[in-house]
């Protein structure tokens, strides 16, 4: 409820101060004071009576219209809006210049204060935490304490607050804690409070894809079905729509006959390719609406690598024909994988800065993956060029301005920096991933059909990818069609491909697999070399 007055509200304070004094000696002569008249003066004078009633003067004395009177109305009508406690913030509330609300703050009594927490309120139950490591280590303690003694006491400490404290005896809070996160933030997490949890629970580390068979691919169309229903607006897929959304799952997932259970990003895929259909009044989602909402639902990584890609093409920044020395098309990937790109690694050599030896620099914001990738790649310099050798080797991966990270340019540096010493062009018009051990091996990587997706964007002709990576490669019939694929088991087998036919080819590659390959592969590596170079 609230309050209001009928009257003018802006009458002078003087008029009630003198309307209150009025109304005090009216209540004085109410209860024994009569008004006396002195002839010898004009003054007037009470004295106590016992008559209880007042004076016909006095009442003509407040009567009187010489006197403006304040008679307030008091009335009382529904306050229709909400009314808020902000007394810890800005004060009491006040409406219409009326104090019509005064809890909570420290007028508040103490149990009126006490709110139970979420550890309370889950006593008996479970207790789920999504995101356990954003919480702070004070507050996983506190957990800890919780989950050890079974009651906590409810407090009003709080560090924002100027109010009142309360503090309660301890209360029950016996729960069971469902915790989940990031692999990546586990380090995040209260080493006391993971000794815990092993100590009388589970950790549980959850796939992020599952088997591509019939059944989780039905699953997944009970899935697109679920995301049309639950949204309510988008018309149902037709069945080359969903399987349109399986493939994707399936290149999303990345690994070879998987199907990825990141739902949430599939999610967003489905509504934007129901948007597609409302606006094109189509009555079912059809294959071209899933097409068109890959490319208008595309994340910012995606589009902000593609304006990379096509500035770097425009200035010449990575080349699609021709041969260079030094120079060579690396691809990787940008944020959660799901974006490619084009690096291109340019390698030099220089006269020693010592004696007897030589240095391989490596320059362009590398992370500690990337730099321990290049000192792995210069073992095998060693092996190839030997002591005669006594130049520096400077590795340049040009305009990686947010940096590079990982191993998967590994082959890429090996080729651009074999190019530059022994002076063989490489073929501009290949793109070239993988990763490479110190015994020549080309090793598989991740983000493979992103990479390729973004070659054959970019415009070249063959990509060379890690063998064991073939089966991960999902790729549409149509960009298939635009790019060749080289699968590479060694490093032999990248050389033989990128660099330019002549003699000093062939020579260098018996050179390299007598330095790096044992007798028994060395023959086989051979006759690959003698067997390609027939067929060409």
């Amino acid at each position: 409820m609230s309050f209001s007055f009928s009257s003018n509200r802006y009458l002078s304070v003087f008029q009630n101060v003198l309307v209150m004094v009025l109304k005090k000696t009216k209540s004085l002569s109410a209860k024994g004071f009569k008004k006396t008249n002195s002839k010898t003066s004009k003054s007037k004078t009470f004295s106590k009576t016992s008559s209880s009633k007042p004076s016909l003067e006095f009442n003509k004395l407040v009567s009187s219209k010489s006197v403006s009177t304040f008679s307030p109305k008091i009335s009382k009508r529904q306050h229709k809006g909400y009314v808020y406690n902000v007394t810890t913030e800005t004060g009491n509330l006040f409406v219409e210049d009326i104090l019509v609300h005064n809890s909570g703050g420290l007028g508040t009594p103490p149990h009126l204060r006490v709110e139970p927490g979420m550890i309370h309120r889950a006593s008996g139950g479970v207790l789920f935490i999504d995101e356990i490591a954003t919480l702070s280590h004070k507050s996983q303690q506190e957990l800890l304490t919780a989950m050890q003694e079974k009651k906590y006491a409810i407090t009003g400490q709080s560090e924002n607050s100027s109010g009142a404290m309360t503090r309660t005896e301890p209360v029950p809070c016996d729960f069971v804690l469902v915790a989940a996160g990031n692999y990546q933030d586990l380090e995040k997490v209260h080493p006391a409070l993971r000794s815990r949890i092993r100590g009388y629970g589970y950790e549980c580390y959850m796939n992020v894809d599952m088997d591509d068979n019939e059944e989780n691919r039905k699953r997944l169309a009970q899935f697109v079905a679920q995301e049309v229903v639950k949204d309510g607006k988008i018309p149902h897929f037709s069945r080359e729509a969903v399987e349109e959304i399986i493939f994707e799952a399936k290149r999303r997932a990345d690994r070879k006959g998987k199907l990825t259970l990141k739902l949430r990003d599939l999610g967003g895929l489905v509504r934007a390719s129901g948007d597609v259909a409302r606006e094109k009044l189509h009555p079912l989602v059809l294959r071209q609406d899933v097409f068109e909402a890959k490319i208008s639902a595309r994340t910012l990584e995606n589009q902000i690598v593609d304006k990379m890609i096509e500035n770097k093409k425009d200035y010449e920044v990575y080349l699609t024909e021709g041969s260079v020395v030094g120079r060579v098309n690396g691809l990787a990937v940008f944020g959660d994988g799901s974006a490619g790109s084009i690096i291109p690694i340019e390698a030099a050599v220089t006269p020693p800065s010592s004696k007897n030896t030589f240095k391989v620099i490596a320059t362009g914001k590398l992370g500690e993956i990337a730099k321990e990738a290049v000192q792995n790649v210069s073992v095998i310099f060693k092996k190839i060029l030997g002591k005669e050798f006594s130049k520096d080797i400077h590795i340049q991966f040009l305009q990686t301005y947010d940096g590079v990270e990982g191993d998967s340019a590994s082959v890429s540096i090996a080729t651009a920096v074999i190019s530059a010493t022994e002076e063989l062009p490489v073929k501009q018009e290949i793109a070239m991933t993988g990763s490479l051990s110190v015994r020549g091996e080309v090793l598989p990587v991740g983000g493979v059909s992103s990479k390729v997706g973004a070659a054959i964007k970019a415009g070249f002709k063959e990509i060379i990818v890690p063998k064991s990576n073939l089966q991960d490669i999902v790729i549409s019939k149509e960009e298939l069609s635009k790019v060749r694929i080289i699968p590479v088991s060694t490093l032999v087998d990248v050389l033989a491909v990128a660099l330019v036919d002549s003699k000093e080819k062939k020579s260098f590659l018996k050179e390299l697999s007598d330095a790096v390959y044992s007798e028994k592969t060395k023959v086989s590596f051979l006759k690959k070399i003698i067997t390609k170079s027939i067929l060409k």
